[in-house]
């Protein structure tokens, strides 16, 4: 039954990005703002959540969403623990701020999606230019940061297993010191419900953490790149202790 319920919401999100990626597609050609676009990848991402919960059994049960900056324009950087896909899909969902992901380029080859993301005002970089990349991410992290969006970032770099942690790499510290902004640190135990690279999803809560915003004034992207992994690291036992004993 499992299996049956996960390859139908697979086919509900395969379906479903073709008419989404086909609007977004038409605000663009009709010169609708990056604004109108993202509502309506926004709304794609909050139909493939809520058709978890309704197929897969899959809830969410969020805490500190009161961290959260209340100005408007204020820049933030969220660093989000990464499990699985889901919470790429939950985060725009759940957040009252526009979101802009940094993403490796490959993910625009993919048919509809990556055309999606390729017309909303994101970051993508090639991994094999290295300091170039970087560069890419700090000039359009700065202004999108500017301008109100809050630029999400997995600091692992790729999803790890459930009750492991990956190496937290510092490029998402130095963007915020050098924007200004301070740093969210979110806890998220998707791995729970939805395994990484598993096609057969569990019906279950995914606890979301959200801590509070860490300054960057005249701090080292080192050190405070390792106080979000205490951060998240501890947080992520308290979550899910079943999966580090």
């Amino acid at each position: 039954m499992a299996l049956i319920r996960s390859l139908v919401h697979l086919l509900v999100m395969a379906v479903t990005v073709i008419p989404y990626t086909l609007a977004i597609l038409l605000v663009r050609v009709l010169g609708g703002s990056p604004a109108a676009r993202y509502r309506v990848a926004r709304a794609w991402l909050a139909l493939c959540v809520d058709s978890a919960r309704w197929l897969l059994g899959i809830r969410t049960h969020i805490t500190g969403m009161e961290h959260l900056p209340q100005d408007p324009k204020q820049g933030v950087v969220l660093l989000v623990k990464h499990q699985s896909t889901y919470e790429t899909f939950l985060m725009p969902a759940i957040m009252p701020h526009p979101l802009a992901y940094v993403f490796k380029k490959e993910l625009l080859r993919i048919p509809f999606f990556g055309w999606s993301i390729g017309s909303l005002d994101m970051i993508h970089i090639d991994r094999k230019h290295g300091s170039r990349s970087f560069h890419k991410v700090v000039e359009q992290g700065k202004r999108l940061l500017a301008q109100g969006t809050w630029v999400i970032m997995f600091p692992e770099g790729t999803r790890v297993a459930r009750g492991q942690a990956g190496e937290y790499k510092s490029g998402a510290t130095r963007l915020a010191i050098m924007a200004g902004v301070p740093v969210v640190p979110i806890a998220v135990t998707s791995a729970k419900c939805w395994p990484r690279k598993a096609l057969v999803k569990h019906p279950g809560v995914v606890e979301v953490s959200i801590g509070k915003p860490i300054p960057t004034t005249g701090r080292k992207h080192e050190e405070l790149m390792a106080e979000v992994e205490a951060w998240i690291e501890s947080e992520m036992r308290r979550l899910d202790p079943e999966a580090y004993r």
